[in-house]
């Protein structure tokens, strides 16, 4: 099963629709949805690795603006859309005294969400319900992901055969690991 998904999105990332599937996810992670755009970046650049940087490039300023989707959820619709995405995380009871220590350490919590399995959304929306100034959180958050899907995108430039063989060849196990490190990461969220 895993195995024709995979030759799938190999095949799907070397269309002229992937960038804005790209762009569409990396967007719509930073703020609502729970699948990292990484899950496109790394056949996209498998696929094309001359187009390494521009696929970094587009997860990059994609995510940074749906990141600025996620701040005004949490500024403008905390109560009605916010909350509820907090409550999914399990966040709620510790937002208010949670508030007055973000904001002295909001820069490096969006920089290590920005680069971690950590959900960048949870950031992002806690980000602009307290009030942290959004000049901080946007270079903050320029430099993780850009951090982020850069060093990823570098990584499969330079090392993208090697890397291509041991994913085809240990395909399950990879799979098996990222969506432990994907689940592990939530359960994080949602009890600590």
């Amino acid at each position: 099963m895993i195995r024709p998904l995979y030759n799938w999105t190999l095949r799907w990332a070397d269309t002229p629709y992937a960038l804005w599937a790209l762009a569409i996810v990396a967007f719509l992670e930073s703020s609502v949805f729970p699948i990292p755009p990484d899950i496109l970046i790394i056949p996209m650049v498998l696929a094309r690795p001359s187009r390494a940087w521009l696929i970094a490039g587009v997860a990059m300023l994609a995510s940074v603006l749906g990141g600025m989707m996620g701040y005004w959820i949490g500024a403008t619709l905390f109560d009605s859309v916010g909350r509820p995405v907090l409550e999914f995380y399990g966040k709620t009871d510790y937002f208010a005294d949670f508030s007055v220590r973000y904001n002295q350490w909001g820069a490096w919590a969006v920089l290590i969400a920005g680069i971690t399995p950590f959900p960048y959304k949870v950031i992002t929306i806690l980000s602009g319900s307290t009030g942290l100034s959004l000049p901080v959180f946007i270079v903050s958050s320029i430099l993780a992901r850009g951090f982020r899907f850069f060093v990823v995108a570098a990584l499969l430039w330079r090392f993208g055969a090697p890397i291509r063989d041991f994913l085809e060849r240990r395909l399950g196990i990879v799979f098996t690991v990222f969506m432990v490190l994907l689940i592990g990461s939530f359960y994080l969220v949602r009890y600590l």
